[in-house]
């Protein structure tokens, strides 16, 4: 059976001394439904105890875990662990993958599954080491505040790097794999439990110019249904158990006591029977902040009410729940309505199998051998690899004609800086399994020449002397430059998209003092930047963004550069517009969708949603679709396309529609598939898929979604139609009509 711990021996023991033997319990008996098991537990417990299992959900020594209830022999219980991608924030060691963006950029579900299911098996491995040795600290559980599924809506906003990227349907295809990776495929356990956050229409401002504590987001019920629900529906439905209810008001009404969100959308119309918890403080900023509400009691009854089951507090020792009994009291709160809420808690729990033998359940016996395992390692260098997306390789310049060069130069205030390099909620950093791109790079030259240049990546102070030391008669010069995370991160948005401090001079002196030596540039950043200097500049013979690659940065960049084995070819595409000017995006605090995303941008780019270039070329060869759709009824397409080019290589098909006329504001244009093909040199593949009959409705705020009779067009590439920069593949285009009318509902 295993260790017992302490904690356990003693609430054994305060149980048996009352006379009942907790194993007799109904809850834990594993031939009852889930349901009567739940309603057994929950009736044992006291208004009281109910009350600290609603309110521990944070970290600090008054912030959680949740506590133990020894009359019940039920454990203390940790709710606050971050899984977004690896054991975030926790001690020891984890496997640290690439930042969220940069896996939106694979395009690829099934490098979401399967980082998050190398997550999922890691901190339920730990947790078990954990319960072993009976702690229940801050971030030792197993049920994640994971995955990010807002929005990217504005380049500026602080916490880009956490997203999926700005399109519904692309974040919730991840989403979905996300969920179903860490949560595993059990029918009766699961590995650990999602909770995608945060819900809802959030997605900027942290500070600039007004506090995500406070703000008010104004949406429209059609921005929300077509661009801020969608990716949340999609979580639900691939069967999450949780959901965090976000910092924000939503028309007034903050978003953890906000009904319509919580209780009519998140539940009735979607049918969601997990538990909502709150972001940290965002149920004491209802009264400090939004001063929607004045008293605790108010506050408890309102959020409790909507929907909410869980407070997170920043460890404070009298959380607003605290007050739910004062509430009950008043007549503005009632018990059953407490006890459903605290229903989904346990029944969680029970499915994570803390109330069955654990030699039932499988995961109770993955151990800490899993913890950065080799192959975890080699998945973290692999989804870091299909990460990476090549935005320019002047007269194929890449891969590189050789693999060791005389004498090269790598600069810039991201080559050699360990920590900037994973992006926020990262794993803990193992300098053992981590390289740089200073160390990995310097494998392609006999002699290196190195400089950062910058004092650090904000590059306040700037010495052009050593950048032109380390650039002068060089074979190649690699310049690694960005954000990073003291830049924009949680709580700090960036005012504008300019290069920061002299970073763009460090670019500039090496082309003056480089003197036509061929210069790749590495960019490590989430929002877009100001690429008009480099874009332009025929000296900047290529460049990636790479976003946050975390432990296998160098290694990846290094492989990419030579393609080293067949197949090492960049195929990442940009999960978001990256726009020319930032006088053409509207002010972050402006909630409607025009003018933001591909969906609705209307000015210039450097580079579209879905831009990526190759070391190959492809040829889209057919594309075999239904003319005719009855309206409600799935489309199925099948699309035949060939690698032109030299090299294996990923292709990434993105199939859009647009509706030529419908009756209502419209996307100019919308993804409705998008996969990831590995296509042999000068072979084909057959691509066939079902495009769902939803992706074709448009929302009508009377009826809801409507699937419109009209014509409708198609496309299928490697990229955008009629976008005007280009990749190396064609575009083939055409139209559908979909007879009769089909209403979907609200829902």
């Amino acid at each position: 059976m295993g260790i017992i711990s302490n904690s356990v021996k003693i609430c054994i023991a305060i149980a048996l001394m009352s006379g009942t033997n907790v194993a007799d319990y109904p809850f834990r008996n594993t031939s009852l439904p889930w349901k009567d098991r739940v309603d057994d537990l929950v009736s044992r417990l006291t208004v009281e105890e109910i009350k600290e299992q609603m309110s521990r959900a944070g970290e600090g020594p008054k912030g959680g875990p949740a506590p133990a209830i020894p009359r019940l022999g039920i454990k203390p219980y940790s709710w606050d662990t971050e899984c977004l991608r690896g054991d975030a924030f926790a001690a020891g060691n984890a496997t640290a993958f690439p930042q969220a963006l940069g896996l939106a950029a694979t395009f690829s579900s099934s490098v979401i599954f399967s980082v998050a299911k190398a997550v999922g098996t890691e901190i339920r491995a730990k947790n078990n080491d954990y319960v072993k040795r009976g702690m229940y600290g801050d971030y030792m559980g197993i049920s994640c505040f994971s995955p990010v599924i807002n929005i990217m809506r504005d380049p500026r906003w602080g916490r880009n790097q956490e997203t999926y990227g700005e399109d519904p349907i692309l974040s919730g295809m991840l989403a979905e794999s996300f969920v179903k990776g860490l949560q595993g495929n059990n029918s009766r356990f699961i590995r650990a439990n999602a909770g995608c956050k945060h819900f809802d229409v959030h997605g900027g401002p942290e500070n600039i110019p007004v506090s995500r504590f406070s703000f008010d987001a104004k949406v429209s019920e059609r921005d929300w249904r077509t661009t801020f629900l969608p990716q949340f529906k999609a979580c639900v439905k691939a069967g999450t158990y949780s959901l965090m209810c976000s910092y924000n008001s939503i028309n007034g009404v903050p978003s953890c006591a906000n009904s319509e969100l919580l209780t009519k959308i998140l539940r009735y119309e979607w049918n969601f029977t997990g538990y909502v918890v709150s972001d940290e403080s965002a149920v004491e900023n209802i009264i400090s902040q939004h001063h929607y509400l004045n008293t605790a009691a108010e506050t408890a009854a309102a959020c409790i009410n909507a929907g909410c089951s869980l407070e997170v507090t920043s460890n404070d020792a009298d959380p607003v729940f605290y007050s739910m009994i004062d509430a009950i009291k008043q007549g503005i709160l009632t018990e059953d309505v407490v006890r459903d809420r605290v229903k989904p808690l346990f029944y969680t729990r029970m499915r994570l199998g803390e109330f069955d033998p654990p030699d039932d359940n499988p995961y109770t016996k993955l151990d800490l051998s899993v913890v950065q395992s080799k192959a975890h390692q080699e998945l973290a260098l692999k989804a870091a690899m299909q990460s990476f997306v090549l935005l320019k390789n002047k007269n194929g310049f890449l891969p590189l004609k050789k693999t060791v060069y005389d004498k090269i130069a790598i600069i810039g205030p991201m080559a050699n800086n360990i920590k900037q390099q994973f992006g926020d909620y990262t794993s803990p950093i193992n300098p053992a399994v981590t390289t740089t791109p200073l160390q990995s790079l310097s494998e392609l030259g006999k002699d290196v020449h190195y400089a950062a240049g910058c004092d650090s990546n904000a590059c306040t102070q700037y010495n052009s002397r050593d950048i032109q030391k380390a650039v002068t008669e060089v074979e190649v010069i690699f310049a690694c430059l960005g954000t990073g995370e003291i830049l924009e991160r949680e709580q700090f948005d960036r005012a504008d998209l300019e290069w920061p401090g002299k970073q763009l001079q460090v670019l500039q002196d090496a082309v003056k003092y480089g003197k036509g030596a061929p210069l790749v540039v590495f960019l490590f950043n989430a929002g877009p930047l100001n690429l008009t200097w480099a874009y332009n500049n025929d000296d900047v013979s290529a460049m990636f963004e790479v976003f946050f690659p975390a432990q296998a940065t160098g290694e990846a960049m290094r492989r990419i550069l030579i393609n080293q084995q067949d197949g090492d070819v960049p195929a990442g595409r940009l999960p978001n517009t990256w726009p020319k000017y930032i006088e053409d995006v509207p002010p972050i605090t402006d909630y409607t969708m025009e003018g933001r995303t591909y969906r609705y941008f209307k000015g210039e780019v450097y580079y579209p949603f879905g831009f990526g270039l190759s070391y190959t070329t492809f040829k889209y060869v057919a594309m075999i679709y239904p003319v005719l759709v009855k309206a409600g009824q799935n489309m199925s397409v099948s699309i035949v396309v060939k690698n032109t080019g030299n090299y294996d290589a990923d292709e990434v098909v993105q199939v859009y529609i647009w509706w030529q006329k419908a009756s209502v504001p419209v996307p100019q244009l919308q993804l409705v598939y998008v996969d990831r093909v590995r296509i042999t040199r000068r072979k084909s593949v057959d691509v066939e898929f079902t495009i769902p009959a939803e992706r074709l409705a448009v929302w009508h705020d009377a009826m809801g979604w409507v699937i419109e009779e009209g014509s409708y067009g198609i496309s299928c590439g490697g990229q955008q139609p009629n976008q005007k920069v280009k990749v190396n593949s064609n575009v083939i285009t055409g139209e559908f009509t979909v007879t009769g009318t089909a209403f979907l509902g609200m829902s």
